[in-house]
């Protein structure tokens, strides 16, 4: 089975084609950016799909992190992989950032709990807690920094996604044990392909998953105004 991984949930964007039989990818492209994710993806997937004999078509399935994470980088992500999903008539699966960011780490199982952390801004962060087999504790959610390492209980703790090093602090502050060694800033493309390909399209859905309203809301003064009829 072949398939296209998409992510631009958190500050960077990322396509790569990867074959079930195949250890390394066909294709990788990623590239740092805190914004202009609207722009760079569709040349990024081309870029990609360059580098396969037979292209898009060989494809079988399109998988793409959901969030939390960028509100615009999110939406960016799922427009992309459900057009093509559509034209190319195959599946769509959806994977949570934050799974994705804990992914890389089970592969060197370790002492304590993963906790993948995105910042969210404000002092907060999106955050989840995982066993080292990789079964979620508890869902999502964004919190303070300072609730985060509460949750996190005695540790130690094994951090990563972009909010790593905040909630380092704060975990040095409490006096937690932590380990930021494989910390990363956005989920490995490989590794949301590979989970991609687990993963059965009907029970994952590709939706967005934001945890928290957007910052950005209308006024309650000055009411968007409606289209005349």
């Amino acid at each position: 089975m072949r398939i296209l991984a998409i992510d631009t949930s958190c500050g960077a964007a990322a396509a790569a084609i990867v074959d079930s039989g195949d250890i390394e990818p066909l294709a990788m492209v990623s590239r740092l950016m805190a914004r202009g994710h609207a722009e760079a993806l569709a040349p990024m997937v081309e870029e990609a799909a360059l580098g396969v004999e037979g292209g898009l078509g060989t494809l079988d399935r399109i998988v793409v992190t959901t969030g939390p994470g960028s509100f615009t980088g999110i939406r960016v992500g799922l427009a992309m992989a459900r057009a093509m999903g559509l034209a190319l008539g195959v599946p769509v699966v959806g994977v949570s950032t934050l799974a994705a960011l804990a992914a890389p780490l089970l592969s060197e199982p370790r002492p304590g709990v993963i906790a993948a952390a995105i910042d969210a801004r404000h002092g907060s962060a999106y955050f989840q807690l995982f066993e080292a087999s990789g079964r979620p504790l508890g869902p999502p959610r964004c919190d303070t920094l300072r609730e985060c390492v509460r949750g996190i209980g005695a540790g130690p703790a094994l951090l990563t996604g972009d909010a790593a090093t905040l909630v380092a602090t704060e975990a040095h502050r409490a006096g937690l044990p932590y380990d930021l060694g494989s910390a990363a800033d956005a989920p490995d493309i490989v590794a949301v392909a590979r989970m991609g390909l687990a993963l059965d399209p009907a029970a994952n859905a590709a939706r967005p998953l934001y945890v928290k309203p957007p910052d950005a809301r209308p006024s309650a003064a000055e009411p968007i105004a409606k289209a005349p009829a």
